[in-house]
């Protein structure tokens, strides 16, 4: 007999590899939302902020050009307006450059040197002044002066200054294009960690699915095993508990049963040499009366505890004689039924239907509550068909009970490999249906 199992339950080992797969699955999507999280900053701060930065120096630019235009018709010698008049259209340009250069200073992008930023707002100062001193020429009356003002220093400062406002543009572009390209590496990479997670992920669940079907596989064999060992040792309780009913029957039916044989002659004998009307002749008869149901009752239990006629007779034969008794055993009515040519069972059979056949019967006695029942033996399809039927309370308490007359019933079913089954009647009770293969004498 194998030994016990003592193989750990892999329930442990699962609910680890579920708990760790959790946790994984949980940090990998906090780490997924952060970076999410960060590319959305990435674009709110550098490419929100960038397009706006872009937005005022085109603004700048856009009054440059509105400056540049007002000087080259200023100096248009075909120009009639003197030049003090353009000193209302310098000022609303200036108005407008002064809140483009605050708003641009609040929103310009870092990578932009303090330099550079001083640069522009200095360059714009002295391009003031210069048209400060410009339009005090001109008031003063000296337009010559002023023109020659226009031409050597603010045309060539306005030049310097839309060309920084270009190179801050240009700046602007790339670093878009960088963002663009930074953001495009993060999404590659959150790709490829999405990629790794899933593939870590499948692994995972592989190597938990092998661990499984493998314990499973183990568990199974051990069971198979279990299930084998317990069918050998059913067997082997079987078979003890016929044998020592055949011997208990053979004991009983030979022994004793021979003793009060001889009892009963000795009685009869001694019962001769009394005198006739003797006291002792009458006594006498009544022992050996006692004798003799003392041999019928104890021929009677050897017959139930292993009829001789099975071995003799045949299980056609045995269950005939065997429904004769149940009255007078049980208190039950059968109404039997069996087919006229029943064949000659092998005797390994014909001892568990018979086992099965009076357990079911002893269960309808004591369970369902009637005192009529329905036997049916047939052969039919190759197969021994025993049917036992009660309507009333069958057998439905005792199979939730699962008592060991039915657990006894399943295994000498599958001994011979047959089918045992329980079925509930329609109107009530309970439908004992036993299936074996049939096994004649000859072939067994």
């Amino acid at each position: 007999m194998a030994s016990p199992v003592t193989s750990r339950a892999p329930t442990a080992t699962l609910l680890l590899g579920l708990v760790v797969t959790l946790a994984v699955v949980l940090a990998y999507s906090v780490y997924i939302s952060r970076q999410i999280t960060g590319l959305r900053q990435l674009q709110t701060e550098l490419t929100d902020r960038n397009r706006r930065d872009s937005l005022q120096l085109l603004r700048i630019q856009g009054d440059l050009n509105q400056l540049a235009l007002a000087m080259r018709d200023m100096l248009d010698p075909d120009e009639a307006y003197p030049l003090a008049a353009w000193s209302s259209q310098f000022d609303r340009i200036r108005t407008d450059l002064d809140e483009a250069l605050t708003q641009q200073a609040s929103v310009a992008i870092a990578r932009r040197t303090p330099e550079q930023s001083r640069y522009l707002a200095t360059s714009i100062t002295q391009f003031w002044d210069a048209s400060s001193r410009l339009f005090e020429l001109a008031a003063n009356g000296n337009e010559v002066e002023a023109r020659s003002q226009v031409r050597l220093s603010l045309q060539p400062r306005q030049a310097a200054i839309s060309t920084t406002v270009a190179r801050f543009l240009v700046q602007n572009n790339e670093s878009e294009a960088e963002t663009a390209q930074q953001v495009q590496e993060i999404y590659a990479t959150v790709q490829r960690q999405v990629r790794w997670f899933l593939v870590a992920s499948l692994a995972a669940i592989a190597a938990t699915s092998v661990f499984l079907i493998r314990s499973n596989q183990r568990l199974f064999q051990q069971l198979a095993a279990l299930s084998d060992e317990r069918r050998e040792l059913t067997q082997q309780l079987i078979d003890t508990r016929e044998t020592t009913l055949r011997e208990i029957a053979r004991e009983l039916h030979d022994e004793f049963g021979q003793i009060l044989t001889a009892i009963g002659s000795m009685l009869g004998r001694a019962g001769r040499h009394a005198p006739d009307g003797s006291p002792l002749r009458g006594d006498l008869r009544e022992i050996a009366e006692v004798a003799q149901d003392a041999l019928d009752n104890v021929r009677g239990l050897s017959q139930s505890l292993h009829p001789s006629i099975l071995e003799e007779l045949g299980l056609g034969s045995t269950v005939d004689w065997y429904i004769t008794t149940v009255e007078k055993q049980l208190g039950l009515t059968v109404h039997y039924e069996r087919d006229p040519a029943f064949p000659r069972v092998d005797d390994t059979t014909a001892i568990h239907v018979y086992r099965v056949l009076q357990e079911a019967l002893t269960n309808v006695a004591k369970h369902a509550g009637v005192q009529e029942a329905w036997v049916r033996l047939r052969c039919s399809g190759g197969d021994v068909d025993l049917q036992i039927e009660d309507h009333g309370a069958g057998l439905g308490g005792l199979r939730a009970r699962q008592g060991l007359g039915l657990v006894t019933m399943r295994e000498r079913a599958g001994l011979v490999g047959g089918t045992l089954g329980l079925d509930p009647r329609p109107g009530g009770g309970t439908l004992v249906h036993l299936r074996v293969p049939l096994r004649t004498q000859a072939s067994a």
